[in-house]
């Protein structure tokens, strides 16, 4: 699949991708320049070359490209490719205060992967970054991607079916995501024409006129980082708030003239003060108190009660929150009030089975994604099969042990980020 923007929208492209469930890179191009052929020839080469490099021919000043990764039908990591270098990933690392090790993080080479996914990885593996934090990274450079890519007018793209990025941290369910990033990029558009791309840098023009109106401290950070050389999409990166929030904490004073936008960047943070210049309540989760750094969830459907026991036993020490329905008619409205991240759900139930409830939650949007375990006693490959035919991810035979159920978590939904609980759940 490739051709031009004119041809079709980036949005469009993606639902494609969605419907299909396909897996592969999406390669977008902003010159159009080069033809669909020399274009599909470049992608092949930037992607087996690995790391950040340009695509042959070598990019001109005024070409951007990006790569979008999907496995499944849903997004699992985006970049922008049009520069050989880590800022972007240091950016975010700076809010968690270790931008530092980036340069000690050994990638093993050659890397199939891009140079950022890469480091991403080995920073978790070096036990800097957890996954729930690099995770939030993970999302915010998807959606940073996205919109760059819908605020695109016109390029070229292909999209090439491959073998899966791997390993993959992550996945975010493109309808929702593409609905979330339309509605930015037009709430964008309120700020034009004096605010005409996140890579413009506010520089403090009437420092009298603001010091009527903001506190001193306040005053003296925002002039700190507002000196032309840093971008509101650093700003958004340092201080883990979205670019709209940003933007529009300094609209007015930019209305006013009193903060004026440059386009002289050069991309590198300033020596100022980590304090936040403007005072926005964090938009995205800076703490492990936060919703996003939560406990996964997971429901264990069997109207055996020891079995459900049996899953918090397991789980909760290892910091995961469990819980146990027996009644499946019940369990269902207990599940569409408060979705888990897991759902464990026994073959042979009376009124409801397991094929059943499996095909009945797949059915719905809120649990398209969420993964779904058969538990069975049965050993037939019929009932294997006849589970993946309903939507299941999985099956676990029972009895099963301690081991064999917290690998098939962690598999589907991670370790948890927070510590885990100092007692068991009680009787």
């Amino acid at each position: 699949m490739q051709g031009t923007l004119n041809e079709i929208d980036i949005r469009s492209i993606l639902q494609l991708i969605e419907l299909g469930q396909r897996t592969g890179e999406l390669f977008v191009e902003a010159h159009s320049g080069l033809t669909n052929t020399a274009l599909a020839e470049s992608n092949r080469s930037l992607l087996s070359s690995g790391g950040f490099g340009y695509p042959s021919p070598a990019p001109q000043p005024d070409e951007r490209f990006w790569l979008v990764f999907a496995i499944d039908g849903r997004i699992v990591y985006a970049a922008d490719r049009s520069n050989n270098n880590l800022l972007r990933l240091r950016d975010y690392l700076r809010f968690y205060q270790v931008e530092s090790a980036l340069d000690s993080t050994q990638v093993p080479l050659p890397s199939a992967n891009p140079l950022e996914y890469a480091c991403l990885w080995g920073l978790m593996e070096n036990r800097i970054l957890t996954p729930a934090r690099a995770r939030n990274i993970i999302k915010n450079t998807i959606e940073e991607t996205l919109f760059d890519l819908f605020n695109l007018p016109q390029g070229t793209f292909n999209f090439e079916m491959g073998p899966a990025l791997a390993p993959h941290l992550t996945s975010l369910e493109i309808s929702p995501l593409t609905a979330k990033i339309v509605k930015q990029v037009q709430q964008w558009k309120q700020f034009y024409p004096l605010i005409q791309s996140p890579n413009q840098c506010p520089v403090v023009t009437d420092r009298d006129r603001l010091q009527q109106i903001l506190p001193e401290t306040t005053l003296a950070n925002l002039e700190s980082w507002a000196d032309g050389k840093t971008s509101l999409r650093q700003f958004s990166r340092y201080f883990n708030r979205e670019l709209l929030a940003v933007s529009g904490a300094i609209y007015p004073y930019i209305q006013q003239g009193w903060i004026q936008m440059s386009d002289g960047c050069d991309g590198m943070p300033t020596a100022a003060s980590e304090a936040d210049p403007f005072g926005i309540a964090p938009l995205l989760v800076p703490s492990e108190q936060e919703p996003h750094q939560r406990a996964p969830q997971v429901v264990c459907l069997d109207d055996d009660t020891t079995i459900g026991k049996t899953v918090e036993y397991m789980l909760v020490p290892k910091g995961y929150r469990a819980s146990a329905l027996c009644d499946p008619i019940e369990a269902l409205s207990q599940l569409f009030r408060e979705p888990p991240d897991l759902i464990l759900c026994d073959l042979a139930m009376p009124n409801l089975d397991g094929y059943e409830i499996c095909a009945m939650l797949r059915n719905s949007k809120t649990f398209r994604g969420t993964p779904i375990i058969i538990l069975t006693g049965k050993e037939g490959f019929i009932d294997r099969v006849r589970a993946r035919q309903v939507g299941a991810t999985d099956y676990l035979t029972k009895p099963f042990g301690e081991e064999e159920l917290l690998m098939l978590v962690e598999k589907y939904i991670g370790l948890p980020e927070i510590a885990p609980p100092p007692v068991l759940p009680s009787e």
